[in-house]
């Protein structure tokens, strides 16, 4: 790999960025391709596709074979909320391979007692999310139903282009939500990345169930593939 491109992969992933390394497999061509550059590339399909799947993949290309190694940084996923959900949803997302953070000033929920294998930080959302540096590799899910504690998590969310941004409540809960929303200056267009009500429609009821459908959600939006009732035969 020559120099350069290795000091901008590594500056990629010191700064969260996706970027895929292109490399012929006669040695002639090697070249770092990333989001922004994505649409322009002759290779553009293949590699979204291994960037959805976070994978490095062999790909033929008009007669030609490339090695497309891809680096894209851990997802993490921060929650607002201790609350059951919560704590049903922490070892699925460990087992999933989510990075899990749970955000609530309730000092009272927000303890390690309830969450022992996950870091739980006892503060307001507005306080902590800055300096966390939230992005597209981020899941934020609130389950407070407080507008005090999930709004300024969406509000943060929002502007960083978390790649999927959700919310507990009914739809007339959400409706409210999106007035106080837009009165803050944010689009409608914003606010259909929401997921409200949260999680996949599998009739989930109990704290477990929501939270599998939850997850299910999240996993939906990283990878981007549409539900099987959405793909047209």
């Amino acid at each position: 790999m020559r120099r350069e491109l290795l000091a901008e992969l590594n500056v990629a992933r010191r700064e969260r960025r996706a970027a895929v390394l292109v490399s012929s497999l006669d040695g002639q061509v090697q070249r770092l391709v990333t989001p922004d550059t994505l649409a322009s590339d002759a290779l553009a399909e293949q590699i979204d596709a291994a960037l959805r799947a976070g994978k490095s993949i062999l790909v033929e290309h008009e007669g030609e074979s490339f090695f497309l190694t891809v680096q894209v940084p851990p997802v993490r996923l921060v929650v607002i909320g201790a609350v059951h959900i919560s704590q049903a949803l922490a070892p699925m997302a460990r087992l999933a391979g989510f990075d899990m953070v749970i955000i609530d000033p309730r000092t009272a929920f927000a303890t390690p007692e309830r969450f022992p294998d996950v870091q739980v930080i006892a503060e307001w959302p507005e306080t902590v999310l800055p300096p966390m540096k939230i992005d597209r590799y981020t899941a934020i899910c609130c389950f407070t139903h407080d507008p005090k504690i999930d709004d300024p998590a969406l509000e943060q969310a929002l502007r960083a282009e978390c790649f999927y941004i959700g919310a507990l409540g009914s739809r007339k809960t959400h409706g409210k939500r999106v007035e106080r929303l837009l009165a803050k200056g944010f689009a409608e267009a914003d606010l259909t990345r929401i997921r409200a009500p949260i999680g996949l429609d599998i009739g989930a009821i109990t704290p477990t169930e929501i939270a599998v459908s939850v997850l299910g959600e999240i996993i939906l939006a990283l990878r981007k593939k549409p539900l099987r009732t959405e793909v047209r035969p």
